[in-house]
């Protein structure tokens, strides 16, 4: 069992427990990535990136901050309150997305409280051209109060399954993606996130973010 890493680099931070060490040149067993990210002003954007090395060992976080996507910047103009758009992505080694988790929030506020509040999930995956690749599985979304709230806790969580050219077995791939964000009654927010890997590949990274 390999220890504990911490990585923490431009006000993000990661943890990435290895699962168990496995010495191949290419095929990782399994791990579970945590990151947090501060939420950024309106119209700018947050995200991490890691990858998983040549030893098998998640390398250092990457944090960017940048402008807020095209898509963001359009529904915030439409909606009234405040928006919060999270991604949560797991990419192969050619840059494919494999998984992901989408979330979007939007809450309004009045005298020091959240007056309303919901977040919405989503998910995707990559499919084979001859009806294989990846599947969702399971998915559960919940927020803890959406009318007159103090702060809101939203939870979104997707389960997802391979079987293809890759394992044709389908006991090999499983990621298990966690979004978490927190509204809050001064608008504003925090967003965190997780995935479970049953087993990886070098070049495998996770992309995480929110705007």
């Amino acid at each position: 069992m390999s220890a504990v890493s911490l990585v923490a680099f431009l006000g993000g931070t990661t943890v990435a427990t290895a699962q168990e060490s496995d010495p191949a040149p290419k095929s990782c067993d399994g791990v579970r990535l945590t990151g947090e990210l501060p939420v950024p002003a309106p119209g700018q954007a947050v995200s991490g990136q890691i990858t998983i090395g040549a030893d098998c060992k998640p390398e250092p976080v990457s944090v960017q901050h940048g402008p807020a996507s095209e898509r963001s910047a359009r529904t915030a103009t439409a909606a009234a309150g405040h928006q919060l758009r999270g991604w949560n992505e797991m990419y192969d080694c050619c840059n494919i997305r494999m998984t992901g988790l989408y979330t979007a929030s939007s809450w309004d506020t009045a005298n020091g409280r959240v007056t309303t509040a919901g977040t919405t999930a989503t998910q995707e995956w990559n499919r084979e051209p001859w009806d294989a690749g990846w599947s969702l599985t399971s998915q559960t979304a919940k927020d803890d109060c959406v009318t007159d709230c103090a702060e809101v806790n939203s939870e979104a969580h997707a389960d997802f399954a391979y079987q293809g050219v890759f394992d044709p077995t389908g006991d090999w791939y499983n990621n298990t993606h966690h979004s978490y964000v927190q509204l809050k009654a001064d608008g504003t927010a925090s967003c965190r996130f997780d995935v479970e890997l049953r087993h990886t590949f070098v070049g495998w990274n996770w992309r995480y973010g929110c705007e």
